[in-house]
């Protein structure tokens, strides 16, 4: 389970068997929510927000703020999941400091 991004409490997250579309777990606190990634041409067209099987989901003020940060940060995301899950590669963890 990388964990790619700490944000003030936000931990932002793959599974390591994951699956596409890509995707990224988002826990803060004991709640637990999922954002797709739709991408086209490079670009970010719309984010999905689904719960994960077994959690409490993100509460909407919570789940706000994780969509503010993968709209910021979102080509970190996709070039975290392809070291990952493509190239097979170990990823950093970044703890972020500053708001958004």
């Amino acid at each position: 389970m990388p964990k790619i991004f700490e944000y003030f409490g936000f931990i932002f997250f793959f599974y390591s068997n994951e699956h596409e579309p890509i995707h990224v777990h988002v826990k803060h606190e004991d709640k637990e929510s999922v954002f797709e990634l739709i991408i086209m041409n490079g670009e970010l067209q719309e984010i999905r927000v689904r719960q994960h099987k077994g959690t409490t989901p993100l509460p909407e003020k919570d789940k706000r703020i994780a969509i503010d940060f993968i709209n910021k940060y979102y080509k970190s995301i996709v070039n975290k999941w392809v070291k990952f899950f493509v190239m097979k590669q170990a990823v950093k963890s970044t703890k972020i400091k500053n708001m958004i």
